[in-house]
């Protein structure tokens, strides 16, 4: 699988499913399965049982991992966009935004 262009603590919007249109912070990237968490989307009940007397138990909201894919990351100018690099003078790699072009780091 090629190199994810979208990192944790990435602004991204939901493209496809059944939280189209969200927006969220990505908590984590799995760059081996070409998935991220997006905190408050696409979450999934699981059933906790109490592991210790101060832990409580009960159903809690669990984030599920979401295609890369079906994300696009979010400039603080023109909305959802692609991300592609460039290279500074000094050789490092930068993220910029498909659209305006700026940076995104």
């Amino acid at each position: 699988m090629a190199g994810m262009k979208i990192r944790k603590g990435d602004t991204v919007r939901v493209l496809t499913g059944k939280d189209r249109g969200k927006e969220g912070e990505v908590i984590r990237a799995i760059p081996e399965r070409g998935k991220v968490i997006v905190a408050g989307v696409n979450l999934a009940k699981k059933h906790q049982r109490p592991l210790n007397a101060t832990m409580q138990g009960g159903i809690i909201d669990k984030d599920m991992p979401i295609p890369v894919a079906n994300v696009a990351i979010v400039c603080g100018d023109c909305g959802p966009t692609r991300v592609g690099y460039r290279f500074d003078d000094d050789g490092t790699k930068v993220r910029v935004c498909k659209k305006c072009r700026k940076d995104l780091d």
